[in-house]
C-alpha cells in the first residue's frame, strides 16, 4: 500500500519533533483540525521528504527562518528541540542565531535564545 503525503508527513514529523510536534496536530483538532493536516502533508509530507538537504539543514533553516520573521517562540520552541532531536548540537543552534545578528538584529536574536535557554534547561543541557 502506497503512503498518503499525510503518513510520509506524520513519519517526518515524528522523527524531528517527537510528541512536541504531535502536541502541535492534536491540538489544533478542536478549532482547524484542516490546519493541522496542511502542515502534516505540506511542510512534513512535500517540504521535508525532498532529499536535497538532510534533516539538519531542514531543522537549521527553520529555526533561522522562526528567528526571521520574528513572533514565532512557541514554533521556535518545537524546532529548537527538533534540531536537538535530529543530532545538532546545542552550541550550534546558538551559533546559527548568532550568525543572524547582522541581518535580522539583537532582539529577535536576543527573543531566540531565550527560547533556547529554556529548552536546554528542560532538557538538561548546559553550555
Amino acid at each position: 500500500m502506497k503512503k498518503t503525503r499525510f503518513d510520509n508527513g506524520m513519519e517526518q514529523l515524528k522523527a524531528i519533533d517527537g510528541v512536541g510536534g504531535e502536541n502541535v496536530i492534536k491540538s489544533l483538532q478542536d478549532i482547524s483540525p484542516d490546519l493541522g493536516k496542511f502542515i502534516v502533508e505540506f511542510a512534513f509530507g512535500d517540504i521535508y521528504t525532498r532529499q536535497a538537504l538532510n534533516l539538519q539543514e531542514r531543522e537549521l533553516v527553520t529555526i533561522s527562518s522562526l528567528l526571521t520573521a520574528g513572533s514565532c517562540e512557541p514554533q521556535l520552541e518545537v524546532h529548537i528541540n527538533g534540531s536537538l532531536n535530529v543530532g545538532i548540537a546545542p552550541q550550534k543552534v546558538i551559533e546559527t542565531f548568532l550568525q543572524c545578528i547582522p541581518y535580522t538584529g539583537f532582539p529577535k536574536v536576543l527573543n531566540a535564545v531565550t527560547v533556547a535557554k529554556k529548552v536546554f534547561k528542560e532538557r538538561n543541557i548546559h553550555l
